[in-house]
């Protein structure tokens, strides 16, 4: 009998160590039959999409809505991970679901190796895949790293300005990447990096100021090399990186140069307009006095009296002489101005 009983425990034991890796969870209570995928990430810029290609594995929940994924097919070594559950009415043919914009699908990244035992409970108020037990300290990293960014995003949205956003892109940047290296794990780190060198957040045009301005990158892209050598995230990483210092290298001097050529230009524009205004009155003030010396004293007091609009008659009145007399006076200041009409007069001097 104990021969029997020892058997029995090597073979326990032997099953124990076999089982491998375990990650277990619930949906919702009552949440029967419900698919649930475990797919491998191997392109940090996907963190947000789900695609065929990621899924590993796919099993249901139960009447109670537990589902469990268990085997030895994973990496020994750490690699990302992502659990979800969709309920779209057919994955299959559902595409919205697989390019991120299916509202129903409820979805967790963690870090996990073929060894690991995981639980993934519901949240006190009924929240599904929010909360990670593991027996890896480097599974749950990616929730605290969440819990910084939504830090931030309230003090960048506290106070929407160039100035707020410069100072918390600086605060920020440093402070995430501080967190990242102290938890020793590269592969955290990588989700830091994904989230600030996006292009389609606020953070991406200091991360191009930032690359050249310090060793940080460089430093994760050895710790990438020297713990992860020969993954697809770290060949990934270094060749962007290699393109970025490019495009920041072609960036910064251009930046520089327009910040003295603006100033320069603009000066210049400001002083060339001062000129055209200047030279415009001198213009106008030589149209209007030049063509007057050319009149007699009796000609000129005829073209004041024709810019007050008076007939004839009432120039003769008001100058003490006969109306043919201011005829002749007008003709002789239409031959001398080249002009023909009274109106014209009057757009040359008003």
């Amino acid at each position: 009998m104990p021969k029997k009983l020892f058997l029995i425990y090597l073979l326990f034991s032997f099953s124990y160590c076999a089982a491998q890796y375990s990650f277990k969870g619930q949906i919702a209570e009552q949440q029967f039959g419900k698919t649930v995928y475990l797919s491998i990430i191997e392109d940090y810029r996907k963190f947000d999409k789900i695609s065929m290609e990621q899924i590993l594995k796919k099993t249901t929940t139960d009447s109670l809505g537990y589902f469990n994924f268990s085997g030895d097919n994973l990496m020994d070594q750490n690699r990302i991970y992502r659990i979800h559950v969709d309920e779209c009415s057919d994955l299959g043919t559902n595409s919205d679901h697989f390019f991120g914009s299916c509202e129903y699908s409820k979805n967790i990244l963690f870090i996990a190796k073929n060894t690991d035992t995981i639980m993934f409970p519901t949240s006190f108020d009924n929240e599904t895949l929010c909360e990670i037990s593991s027996t890896n300290s480097s599974s749950s990293m990616f929730l605290d790293i969440d819990v910084l960014k939504e830090q931030m995003a309230y003090e960048f949205n506290e106070f929407r300005s160039n100035a707020s956003k410069k100072l918390n892109s600086k605060k920020w940047f440093s402070s995430l990447q501080d967190y990242g290296a102290n938890l020793n794990e590269p592969l955290a780190e990588l989700y830091i990096y994904s989230f600030l060198s996006d292009r389609k957040n606020d953070t991406y045009s200091y991360y191009l100021d930032d690359i050249n301005n310090t060793d940080y990158y460089t430093s994760l892209g050895n710790r990438l090399r020297s713990k992860y050598p020969e993954i697809n995230l770290t060949t990934l990483f270094n060749n962007e990186i290699a393109i970025d210092q490019q495009i920041a290298d072609r960036k910064e001097p251009s930046a520089k140069l327009w910040q003295w050529v603006l100033p320069f230009l603009l000066v210049i524009s400001i002083g060339f307009n001062i000129f055209l205004i200047l030279k415009s009155k001198k213009d106008k003030t030589k149209l209007k006095i030049s063509p007057l010396t050319k009149l007699t004293e009796q000609e000129q007091n005829i073209v004041s009296q024709i810019l007050k609009s008076k007939t004839n008659k009432e120039i003769a009145n008001d100058m003490f002489i006969s109306v043919s007399t201011v005829k002749t006076h007008i003709n002789n200041v239409y031959k001398k101005l080249g002009v023909s009409t009274r109106d014209e007069i009057k757009q040359r001097f008003q």
